[in-house]
């Protein structure tokens, strides 16, 4: 059996530079500790970190034999939310811990009846769309919006 390289290090966008190979991940697919990952070129890897991490768009990952493979946004399944009042939409999604993509014109989220639903009752237009996904990253420093704690007083939803 063919060993595969492991990538152990990241290179977080705009900190790295030269040619690597491609490989799109959905939003859910870039948060992980251990993975194996097929590049655009055809090869696997294996990236396995000692904490899970959660990749971005343009993030780079090194290979132990010293390749660079690229993290690409995959286009998946989401709704392009728009109304009249763009910025009570966005408090509401984000009352809810929902990952959401901030444009000055619309709001990306997820394909989510629940919040669809939630969304319409509030005069909310959307429209579904597959895009990459970039959401903002969680206000506590993390990646992801639901990487955080509360503490002692949690609130309740």
């Amino acid at each position: 059996m063919t060993q595969l390289p492991i990538a152990q290090h990241l290179h977080k966008a705009g900190t790295w530079t030269g040619d690597a190979a491609l490989c799109a991940l959905s939003y859910e697919d870039r948060f992980f500790r251990r993975r194996k990952l097929t590049v655009d070129q055809g090869w696997s890897l294996v990236a396995d970190f000692e904490q899970t991490v959660s990749l971005n768009d343009g993030d780079a990952l090194e290979t132990t034999d010293g390749r660079l493979v690229r993290i690409i946004a995959a286009p998946e399944a989401l709704l392009a939310v728009s109304g009249s009042d763009l910025a009570r939409l966005a408090w509401h999604i984000g009352n809810r811990h929902t990952p959401c993509q901030v444009e000055a014109d619309r709001l990306l989220i997820r394909d989510d009846p629940v919040i669809a639903h939630m969304l319409a009752h509030l005069g909310a237009t959307m429209t579904a769309v597959a895009e990459p996904f970039k959401p903002e990253g969680g206000a506590y420093g993390h990646g992801r919006t639901h990487s955080h704690e509360h503490g002692a007083t949690a609130h309740a939803h």
